[in-house]
């Protein structure tokens, strides 16, 4: 029990987004499964911040739960970590609109992707979208996080999220854990195959691999995915994107280094290398498609994941959010 008391705490906010893409399990969610013997996991399906662009709610609700069932059967373990959606725990709303009254305008309109998202849906600027930075804030604080896994397009939000600690607890004493960014084990970094010098990514579906496509749709992608004109198979990431995000993508799925790789295919050209890669892809992600319908299937199981988590969380929120209240002067319940 002491050894638990010391591990850190790690907040993550997913956006019920869709479905899960080859690239974000390979370079984030594998690394994800060690985290949660080494750290104290906290993972929440942020439904509330999806609704600050319009959602079509059957949808919304279809991918939350999907979401969720993606990654238990990716391997994060329910009995390990606490998963639970945003929604669920009204602490996440109360404790944002505390901590709306002790932060600026003017550093929220200084976000960037408060900026960026306000062009994109130029005819749907919100409060709520203007406000969400703020909702984070809340999300990770009221768990006292130490660590907040982020990629560099939400560093932002952590460093206000810090200054909104810092200006709390310089009013009413230490009141908030301030937390870090934190960048975990990055594993591959896996490119569009339709177009191999950008990311893939659900923007692009021709390029994209989800981890939910049948095995047929899978080797489809892999024989169209963009090469080039000679037959080497070889890694020369300036010269061969295609072919070189092939080879990560083989090695990350086999556990193969590149060398391997590439000696496995000496003299074999394109036309064998592609649909073989397309196989390797095919039996990583069988087992996990298949455990996720299976969850998918199940919705009672699925809810008692749901259930129990936002019981935990609001357990460790309610704490947090009792002790502000206190400090900013509301009367007790």
């Amino acid at each position: 029990m002491e050894n638990e008391a010391r591990k850190k705490r790690i907040f993550s906010g997913i956006q019920p987004s869709g479905e899960l893409t080859l690239g974000s399990y390979m370079g984030a969610i594998k690394s994800w499964i060690g985290l949660q013997d080494e750290y104290e996991c906290i993972y929440c399906i942020v439904d509330m911040h999806a609704i600050t662009v319009r959602q079509v709610p059957a949808d919304l609700r279809r991918r939350s739960l999907n979401q969720l069932a993606q990654y238990i059967a990716c391997g994060l373990d329910p009995q390990k970590n606490i998963m639970f959606i945003q929604s669920h725990v009204p602490q996440h709303a109360e404790l944002s609109w505390i901590l709306g009254c002790y932060s600026m305008f003017g550093e929220l309109s200084r976000m960037t992707q408060f900026k960026q998202k306000s062009q994109q849906h130029a005819d749907n600027i919100t409060a709520g979208l203007f406000t969400y930075p703020v909702l984070m804030a809340a999300d990770i604080l009221l768990y006292q996080a130490d660590l907040v896994p982020v990629g560099d397009d939400q560093k932002q939000h952590v460093e206000l999220c810090r200054n909104i600690a810092q200006r709390f607890n310089g009013i009413y004493s230490d009141t908030f854990v301030l937390p870090e960014a934190f960048i975990p084990q990055v594993g591959a970094r896996i490119m569009s195959l339709s177009k191999p010098t950008a990311k893939m990514s659900k923007s692009d579906p021709d390029g994209c691999v989800y981890m939910m496509d049948k095995p047929e749709e899978i080797l489809r992608k892999f024989k169209r995915a963009v090469t080039d004109s000679e037959t080497a198979v070889r890694y020369d990431k300036e010269n061969k994107p295609g072919i070189s995000n092939l080879l990560t993508i083989y090695s990350a799925a086999t556990g193969k280094t590149i060398a391997q790789a590439e000696e496995d295919f000496a003299g074999q050209g394109y036309g064998i290398f592609k649909p073989a890669v397309g196989e390797a892809v095919v039996e990583l992600m069988r087992p996990i498609r298949e455990e996720a319908e299976r969850l998918i299937a199940d919705k009672a199981y699925l809810e008692s994941v749901y259930r129990d988590g936002a019981q935990r969380a609001q357990h460790l929120a309610q704490k947090t959010l009792s002790k502000v209240q206190r400090k900013i002067g509301f009367i007790a319940r």
